[in-house]
């Protein structure tokens, strides 16, 4: 079981791609980069990592320190944030 959750263009080639997966039982989060010349015929690469759902509430959190730090950095802007 793989189920695409979200995912977007890395470059013109490569795109990265968010799913829930199941392996030997157990729930995970996949982030993973996908590569290839359609975007309909992309195959995984290594790169990527997969964790226990459990481990979510620390990731989101991970994910709210390095906005912060960005936003903080300049690297960001507020309104960088609006993309939906």
């Amino acid at each position: 079981m793989s189920k695409v959750i979200s995912k977007f263009n890395k470059n013109a080639m490569e795109e990265i791609r968010v799913s829930l997966s199941e392996f030997k039982g157990h729930k995970l989060i996949d982030i993973r980069s996908f590569f290839g010349r359609k975007e309909d015929d992309r195959n995984p690469t290594k790169k990527g990592i997969s964790i226990a759902v459990s481990l979510y509430p620390e990731l989101k959190k991970a994910i709210g320190d390095l906005e912060e730090a960005l936003l903080k950095d300049g690297l960001i802007q507020k309104e960088d944030l609006d993309f939906r």
